[in-house]
Formats: structure tokens, sequence, C-alpha cells
């Protein structure tokens, strides 16, 4: 090929916000969502499907008034000049497929959903543009005992995942606390709707930043490390004051004055706030009663979540063990899910409130965390390969018997492990290269000599892997083989299978 035309090849480059997938990753995120799964369906909820694209007005969100929507969404105008767009999330789809097929659904309808959803916002780091999100919901249920149930299913999805007792806690709030702190500040009301959402960030900071920073984030804005200015919400200093105690109050120990205290000293006279603590009282009373303390369901009233939609109970699910960042200081990972009440959002679509409440776990960033939890994963086992020895369409064939005697001999033993035919072009000292690099537990080999007596060679490459280490003659070498062994045809699958046994609690074995 000449230079001219090299120059003129495209290059090879990953879009900024995206990644390719390991076998590794892939394997860990199945098997977490075959667990979430499991779980979602142990408390009844049934399996639904919405497509990758909606029409960007039945999204309603991150729209804005202009004329391509492509702000926070990825849009694109088809035939007939309609705006579609790539979902940012699984329950603006999920409202439309409620209120679409509304007549024939029975309600409560309760359905979860697992896919990729996409944002057309900046990327950095542990931010994608495409991440995987597995959600539940329950739509036509007003009482908060729909809420209390999906808090205590996150929980048990963080268990069965894997996630001990004390490294997770679901965080429960309800928006109308919020609300009502804000009218009791002084700034409820449309035309402070700017300065409401200032207050809201600058309180989901409280995970990161001292009461001081909050504070400043309250006020005129803050100054980071790198020399960087957030404005601030622009309170005065009695404001700032207010909501300081209810920072105070809402982190405190959950008591049996917990909310008389909460009610008193932040509250004021709003009945939307004095709602939201009922309702979370009555959550805690719900949930406690079921069995789960506050080491797995903790009222937080500092909880912030859902800007946007959310009209009553809200709920996240943190992990609370430490990592390491990638210059080795101690960090939490945060959140990995959430939820919460959504009132209005299939009401959209209807014109009259329709109650729902559901939760979505982030899996992707699951996966990050298990694996910043873990170190890096072990690879999982590869497929046990057949050396292709010979290339005559006679050796061929029976080789691709063995492989299908293979398949057919795991299946059977319920071992989820592969079986193929080297299909390359390389001798041997490369193909034994090839199964070393696929993570192969073994390999069948059968030259001419072997085939003559009906025989064949099984090599266990992790055993002689492992004795290769602590060969330091030839004598050890020639007598340890490799943990190699000859077996005849038949005994070949029964083999095998006693082979690949010995490293069952591998990962995805």
């Amino acid at each position: 090929m000449s230079r001219e035309t090299k120059e003129n090849l495209p290059k090879a480059r990953l879009p900024r916000g995206f990644a390719d997938r390991t076998p590794a990753e892939i394997k860990a995120a199945d098997r977490i969502m075959g667990v979430i799964r499991d779980v979602y369906e142990r408390y009844g909820f049934e399996p639904v499907e919405t497509p990758f694209i909606e029409y960007a007005d039945a999204l309603g969100k991150f729209l804005p008034d202009q004329d391509r929507p492509n702000e926070g969404v990825f849009a694109f105008q088809d035939d007939d000049e309609e705006w579609l767009s790539l979902r940012y999330d699984l329950t603006a789809p999920l409202a439309r497929h409620v209120a679409e097929n509304y007549e024939r659904l029975v309600k409560p309808y309760r359905s979860y959903r697992a896919g990729w959803v996409f944002r057309n916002e900046k990327p950095g780091p542990g931010r994608f543009r495409q991440f995987m999100q597995f959600d539940a919901d329950t739509v036509g249920a007003p009482s908060v005992a729909a809420d209390a149930e999906i808090c205590m299913m996150a929980a048990d999805t963080m268990e069965a995942i894997g996630i001990p007792r004390g490294d997770y806690v679901i965080r429960v709030n309800n928006r109308k606390v919020l609300d009502g702190v804000m009218e009791a500040a002084g700034i409820g009301g449309v035309d402070q709707a700017g300065t409401r959402l200032s207050v809201l960030r600058a309180i989901d900071k409280l995970d990161k930043f001292p009461l001081e920073d909050v504070r400043l984030l309250l006020g005129k804005g803050r100054m980071d490390e790198s020399g960087d200015f957030t404005k601030g919400a622009g309170l005065d200093d009695a404001t700032i004051d207010k909501f300081m105690a209810f920072i105070e109050a809402a982190t405190g120990e959950l008591g049996e004055t917990f909310f008389a205290d909460l009610e008193k000293t932040t509250l004021g006279e709003s009945e939307t706030g004095k709602e939201g603590l009922r309702e979370l009282a009555e959550i805690q009373t719900l949930v406690e009663g079921a069995g789960y303390g506050p080491d797995r369901i903790r009222i937080d009233p500092s909880v912030v979540r859902g800007l946007e939609y959310y009209t009553g109970p809200v709920f996240e699910a943190e992990l609370t063990f430490e990592i390491t960042d990638d210059d080795g200081r101690p960090m939490r990972f945060g959140s990995v899910g959430g939820g919460g009440r959504y009132d209005g959002l299939v009401g959209r679509f209807r014109g009259e409130n329709m109650p729902a409440t559901g939760f979505s776990v982030g899996v992707s960033r699951l996966v990050s965390a298990l694996a910043a939890r873990e170190g890096a994963a072990a690879k999982p086992l590869g497929p046990v390969v057949v050396l292709a020895m010979d290339r005559d369409p006679a050796a061929m064939a029976a080789y691709q018997r063995f492989a299908k005697e293979l398949r057919d001999g795991l299946k059977a033993a319920g071992i989820k492990l592969g079986a193929e035919v080297y299909l390359g072009g390389s001798g041997m000292k490369a193909q034994m290269k090839y199964a070393d690099r696929r993570n192969a537990p073994c390999v069948v080999i059968q030259g001419s000599s072997e085939r003559e007596t009906g025989t064949v060679q099984i090599k266990d490459l992790i055993e002689g892997k492992r004795i290769s280490e602590g060969v330091t003659d030839n004598k050890t070498w020639r007598e340890e083989r490799f943990a190699q062994t000859s077996v005849a045809e038949g005994e070949m699958v029964a083999t095998v299978v006693e082979v690949v046994s010995r490293y069952l609690d591998m990962p995805d074995s």
C-alpha cells in the first residue's frame, strides 16, 4: 500500500464519552443484571422493553427553545421532519408507554426495564455519554407504601449483588420537605425557581464539601483550590442561617424527637413540608416493621435528587466503603442508583396526575465501583481449545466433532464454558499462545500418532502454568509434562469436564 493511500485511511478512534467493553466487563455486567432481574421478579415486577429512540417532545426534558432540540440529548430529524432523540433515561419512555397503553395495562402497573441510555453532555472521569441502567417502577399506587417497598427492594438488590450490609445505605428524603424549607425561608413561588435550584445544588454538595463551603454556595459563591469560582445562590445571612439550621437538624441522629425537632426548627407554617415529614415517618415505620433498620434504609432529609420531576419521596443507593482514587487517596464511590416519586410525569400525556414511583440502578457505575473495590477483575475462563495439528479435511472434521462433543458435554455438566477449534493458520507454539491468551482452562491435542491409536492429549493449562513456575531442572520438566494426560477419545469429554471443574470458582466459569 502506497504512502499516499495510507494517509487517506480513516483514523480509528472512539468518540469522547463512549467506551469499548472487554469480555470481563461484559460478563461482570451480565452477572449483576441477572441478579437484579431475580430480585425485581421476586417482588412481582415484570419486564417491558421500550425503544432506544423516542419523539423528542415525549421525553420532555433538556429541550430548550431552539430549532434543534439537542441540549442534553442526541437528536435528529426523520423524513417526516419530526424530531427524534436517543433516550436519556428509562423513566420518560415508561411514562410514554403507560400513557399510550393506559386502558389495557393492569394497575398498579409493576414493570422493570434494562438498557442503554444516552446523554449529550460534556464527558469526564467516570462520566460517560452512554451507560447502562436497570429500572423498576410502580405506576398507579398513590400510597407511600409503594415508595417504602421500592426502598426495601433497593436494599435487597445491593446485598444480592454482593455488597455486604454496612457497605451501602439507602438514603430517603421527600421533596416536599425541601419545598417546605424553601417556603419557610421565603423563596417559594414561581419567580424564585432559579434561586431554589441553586440552593438545592448547594445542599447536594454536603457529601463532597465541608459545611462552611456549602454555606458559601448558599451565599455569594465558592472558589476551589484551582481558582475556579462557582456562583452561589445569593442568599442573605439570615436566610442562610435558616438553611444551615435545617442541614444541622436533617443530618442529626434519628431519635424519637427527630421529626418534631425538624418541623419546629426549619419548616415554620409550611403545610407542604409537614406533609413531607409525615410521609417520611410513615416510610420509616413501614421499613422498620419489615425488618429493615437504619443500617440499610436511613431517613436523611438532606438528600437532593431529581430537581426536575420528583414530587415526593426520593431515595439514593450509596456505597459507603472507601476506595482509592488515581492518586492513592481514600474516597467514597457514592451513589450507584436512586429514584423517587414522580406523580406528574405520566400526567404530561393525560392532563392529570398519575401516581408513580421507581428506582434505577446505574449498572455501568456499579460495575466500576465493584472493580475499584476488588481491584482489577480476574480474567474470566475462556473456551476449551481444540488444537489444529493437521489441516487436511478428515482431521479438521474430527476436530470439529471433538468441539461439538465438548460443548454438549460441558452444557450437560452445567458448566457455562464453550469449546472451539483453532482456525488460524499458525503452528502449535502459536496455538498454545492463543489458548493461553484466551485463558483456556485446557487444550485438546490430536496429531497423527494419537489419531492412529484413537487417543487425545488433554493439557491443563492452569495447572501447567502453576507447575512450570516451580520447575528448576529438565528432569522435573519432562516428568510433570505440564499436567498433560493421554486418554481415549471416548473419555475426552469426561476428562475435560473433570479438569474444568477444578476451576469453577473462577469468574464467570
